[in-house]
């Protein structure tokens, strides 16, 4: 968890010099330090679930947006660098989507946006996925998925497929049963988004 000995160039792409960028880069950089020395699962958070915008959108967006933007580039950018991008997958994603309406909480400046389990955007680097590409759309609405939807079930078989696993073969126990993630539902590996 040493940092220091970073060099300088790293801890500026990292923004750590930065107030607003220096707690979750010093995640960012621990985590790809993990991954160097051979951790294989790394989970990053912010304190207090800041992205759960129910309300004050407009100023606790951005606020959270400048906190994370430039360390999650660095990330990418420095597992490219030292070319464990390949095999390594990044996961930008959070618990659910949120609705393309506005939340009332009194005065518009106080306004937010509520869950939304019917549409829900992630990005992804490395590992085996195509760079560069947007895959899927939602209604005009922006409310529901619509074009090539991938539903968390595709999703985990997409991940396992990369890790090298059958989604068909992976099986676990559930409520005293035998299962996998496709009992009782369908699953496809999402062929379309893999370099």
């Amino acid at each position: 968890l040493d940092i220091s000995q970073e060099t300088r160039a790293t801890q500026d792409l990292y923004g750590l010099n930065e107030d607003a960028t220096r707690e979750y880069g010093t995640r960012c950089l621990i985590a790809r330090r993990l991954v160097e020395r051979g951790v294989r699962f790394v989970q990053l958070f912010l304190a207090g679930q800041p992205w759960d915008n129910h309300s004050n959108l407009g100023t606790s967006l951005p606020a959270i947006c400048k906190r994370t933007d430039k360390p999650s580039a660095a990330l990418v950018t420095d597992l490219k660098q030292r070319g464990m991008l390949d095999e390594t997958i990044v996961h930008w994603g959070g618990e659910i989507g949120r609705l393309p309406v506005t939340q009332n909480q009194g005065s518009p400046e106080k306004h937010g946006r509520d869950h939304n389990g019917q549409g829900f955007s992630i990005w992804l680097a490395g590992g085996g996925f195509k760079p560069g590409m947007a895959f899927g759309a939602t209604d005009e609405f922006g409310h529901r998925a619509v074009e090539n939807v991938v539903t968390p079930n595709d999703y985990q078989a997409t991940l396992l497929h990369l890790f090298g696993l059958d989604v068909n073969e992976l099986i676990f126990p559930y409520n005293g049963q035998v299962q996998n993630i496709t009992t009782g539902r369908k699953a496809r590996v999402v062929e379309e988004i893999l370099s």
